[in-house]
């Protein structure tokens, strides 16, 4: 009897542990480990798409925000710093190469080495 109560507690604890799991974190924390980043504004379409196909799994992300809350044009200072002209911008180490375009999550595994599970 104990036995098949310790097995129906670690079965909901591994369903809960794995619920919590996020099916990108891994992905977007490997990004932001490797040097990647993406930069964006919160009012592009395009920065829109990219950040859905992370889902929750975003939050890990390499995100840098170039947009000003509440304005659709003016551009963060570290942007203009960085010189970025338009979103999303992903710079992919080690190189520091920038590409103006939307990825999948397939090519950003290739560019970076990141597994993508």
């Amino acid at each position: 009897m104990y036995t098949a109560l310790a097995a129906v507690v670690l079965g909901i604890a591994f369903y809960f542990y794995h619920r919590s799991q996020h099916e990108h974190d891994a992905f977007a924390r490997c990004l932001t480990a490797r040097g990647a980043k993406m930069y964006g504004a919160w009012w592009c379409p395009h920065c829109v798409e990219e950040k859905e196909k992370f889902a929750a799994s975003f939050a890990y992300a390499p995100y840098v925000e170039c947009g000003i809350k509440g304005q659709t044009s003016g551009q963060a200072q570290v942007c203009k710093d960085e010189n970025i002209k338009g979103y999303p911008t992903w710079q992919f180490p080690p190189t520091g190469e920038r590409v103006e375009r939307v990825f999948s999550l397939e090519e950003l595994s290739d560019r970076t080495g990141c597994p993508l599970e």
